[in-house]
C-alpha cells in the first residue's frame, strides 16, 4: 500500500488538502497527536499569514528557498503579485506533469520529471522546477510508456483542468493557456502571503 503518513499529516496540521482531494480531512479533520482534536490557539496577524505561506508552499511541494525565489519573480510582474505568485507555482513542469494526469501526486509528478521520464517539445527534462510557457507539449518519453504508475494514474485521474489539453494514447499533454483565479485553489488566501513576504523584504 502506499504510504501516504506524512502529506496527510501536514494536511491536518494546516486545515487544509495539500493533495486537494479532501480525503485527508474527511475522517479527521483536526490535527494529528493526541491534542490535535483540541480548540485551536487563536492566531495572531502573522501567524494566519505563515499558515497561508505553508498551505501554499506544501501543496507544490516547493522548498523554502525556490518558494521566495518565485514569489521574487511575481513581485516584479505588472499583475497583481498573489494571482502572479499562484500562475508561476502553476507553469512548473512538475505541477504540468501532475495536471495532465501523468502522476497521481506532484510528488509522484517529480519523480518522473527526476527520473528522466518527461520531454518537454520533444527534448528530456529532469528539471522539476523548469517553468513552462504557453504551448509548450509535455510528454512521457518513449521508452516511458509502459510504465506502470503512469498507466494507474491516468486510468485513476479525476476532474481535469481546463489549461491543458491530454492526449491519452500519445501520452503527451499542452499548456494552452494561463490559469485563471477561479481554476485555483480557493481556499489560499494569497494575499496574506504576500503580507507576509512584505514583513520580510
Amino acid at each position: 500500500m502506499r504510504y501516504t503518513g506524512s502529506s496527510w499529516k501536514k494536511s491536518r496540521r494546516l486545515g487544509f488538502s495539500i493533495l486537494e482531494t479532501g480525503k485527508e480531512l474527511a475522517k479527521r479533520p483536526y490535527g494529528p497527536g493526541q491534542h490535535g482534536n483540541t480548540r485551536r490557539k487563536k492566531l495572531s496577524e502573522y501567524g494566519k499569514q505563515l499558515v497561508e505561506k505553508q498551505k501554499l508552499r506544501e501543496m507544490y511541494g516547493v522548498n523554502e528557498r525556490q518558494f521566495r525565489r518565485l514569489f521574487m519573480i511575481a513581485l516584479k510582474s505588472k499583475e497583481v503579485t498573489g494571482f502572479a505568485f499562484m500562475k508561476l507555482l502553476e507553469s512548473r513542469l512538475d505541477n504540468l506533469v501532475y495536471r495532465m494526469g501523468f502522476a497521481r501526486t506532484r510528488r509522484g509528478a517529480r519523480q518522473l520529471v527526476n527520473h528522466g521520464h518527461i520531454t518537454v517539445n520533444g527534448a528530456k527534462v529532469d528539471i522539476p522546477s523548469m517553468l513552462c510557457k504557453i504551448g509548450d507539449v509535455i510528454a512521457v518519453r518513449e521508452s516511458s510508456r509502459d510504465l506502470k504508475v503512469i498507466k494507474e494514474s491516468l486510468d485513476s485521474l479525476g476532474t481535469k483542468v481546463a489549461y491543458v489539453e491530454v492526449d491519452v494514447e500519445k501520452l503527451s499533454g499542452k499548456f494552452i493557456r494561463e490559469p485563471e483565479r477561479s481554476e485555483l485553489a480557493r481556499e489560499i488566501n494569497e494575499a496574506q502571503i504576500v503580507e507576509y513576504y512584505n514583513r520580510k523584504l
